[in-house]
């Protein structure tokens, strides 16, 4: 009635306003349920839904035996109270899909409690086979719920899946099990044979790796090849592709065969051209190399010549693979494109105090104090008014400069000179 859909959309509300609080904003890819798909997402609400059901199924029943406790269970069992408390659960908080999706069944769901349950008990099939029509019936696809390829009973021959199978979209054709062919899967695929096969199942085997159809697990069994191999007496033999000049490399490339295929590989850097690995398969020598025998060696640029090959001061010769670079000879290095000496910056002069250290630093204050207040002392021990008072002025102001931290930075950067 009125009073269950203001109770259900008192659960939708909360359900929802629970899943802001607790997750913030959600991106808009994030709302979608996995996969996006609407037979789905209402498979997952029917399950959760029934989840619920079985978790309530005995609350409000204190476990005795009284007449008057069986009554309380009996209207707590089919009473609005319980479907509110299974439908607060029902969506995970930030799955906004299907809270959407629960708000639009919602006069179903309050139909099939209170009327249908009874007659439909199954709550999957009636909610989202009948009656939003989102799901087909198992061996089933599309719009109008026709049959898979195969037929309803077993679908692609049990040996695939059925494209769309119980939902309202895809094509019903068969998608095979690895091993499988045929429009119902009901056929070995390429490189596979019938193990065994009866009126109802058919299992594949697979065949000798270089076989494309075989009659058995055998090498000799082979009744065709796959692509790299030829069909000898039932045996596949491996194709020398590099031998019949069947493969194709680039220049300055090589081919080597393999079972099956072949590769192609990099000449060294000696040749210009090669019939294989290494410096003695070169059909020309590259530049830089000179033929010595079948090898292609390295040519010293750096030796044998009458005038040097680096022409810079300072500058000596340094063979490399193929060539030769400039480089400074020793102790020098390359500063803006020429070679000089190798020695450090000259370093400013140090001051008269500079390699002193900080202990002796302090030393030095202390004698420097010592040597001040024994002077005044003296003065004021002739009698003098003048020094004495002076002398009690200095040794104040020199105890209160001793016990501040700046008297330590001025005298140590007077000590040291600066």
């Amino acid at each position: 009635g009125s009073g269950g859909g203001a109770l259900l959309g008192v659960a939708l509300l909360g359900g929802v306003l629970l899943g802001a609080a607790g997750t913030g904003p959600q991106p808009e890819h994030s709302r979608e349920p996995p996969g996006a798909e609407p037979c789905g997402a209402c498979r997952g609400l029917a399950e959760s839904f029934s989840r619920g059901l079985e978790r309530t199924e005995h609350e409000g029943f204190g476990g005795g035996n009284t007449a008057w406790e069986e009554e309380k269970l009996a209207k707590y069992k089919h009473s609005e109270t319980r479907l509110l408390e299974v439908l607060e659960s029902v969506c995970p908080p930030s799955d906004f899909a299907c809270h959407q999706l629960l708000e639009r069944s919602e006069e179903h769901v309050e139909r099939w409690w209170f009327h249908e349950r009874h007659q439909h008990p199954d709550f999957f099939q009636w909610l989202c086979m009948d009656r939003l029509a989102l799901c087909c019936p198992p061996g089933t696809y599309g719009p109008d719920c026709l049959p898979c390829a195969g037929g309803r009973q077993q679908p692609c021959s049990g040996n695939g899946r059925c494209d769309g199978e119980g939902t309202r979209g895809g094509t019903g054709l068969c998608v095979c099990s690895p091993g499988y062919g045929g429009p119902y899967c009901a056929e070995c695929g390429d490189g596979y044979y019938e193990a065994s096969r009866n009126q109802s199942q058919l299992l594949c085997a697979e065949c000798y790796r270089a076989c494309g159809r075989c009659t058995g697990p055998e090498d000799s069994s082979c009744l065709r090849c796959k692509r790299g191999w030829v069909l000898h007496e039932h045996r596949c033999i491996d194709i020398d592709e590099c031998g019949t000049e069947m493969a194709h490399c680039r220049a300055n490339q090589f081919c080597v065969n393999t079972e099956g295929s072949y590769e192609c590989r990099d000449c060294s850097t000696a040749c210009i051209g090669c019939m294989g690995a290494g410096p003695a398969r070169c059909k020309k020598c590259n530049k830089g190399y000179r033929r010595d025998g079948a090898k292609c060696l390295d040519v010293d640029e750096c030796a044998g010549t009458e005038e040097p090959v680096c022409s810079g001061v300072q500058e000596v010769c340094e063979n490399t693979e193929g060539g030769y670079r400039c480089v400074c000879a020793q102790g020098h290095v390359r500063r803006d494109g020429q070679c000089v000496e190798d020695k450090p910056p000259d370093a400013p002069e140090k001051g008269f105090f500079d390699d002193v250290t900080e202990d002796e630093v302090v030393v030095l204050q202390q004698m420097f104090f010592g040597v001040m207040i024994c002077a005044l002392a003296t003065l004021a021990a002739k009698g003098d008014m003048v020094f004495t008072a002076i002398f009690i002025g200095a040794v104040a102001a020199m105890a209160g400069y001793w016990l501040s931290d700046r008297s330590d930075r001025v005298l140590d950067g007077f000590m040291k000179g600066r």
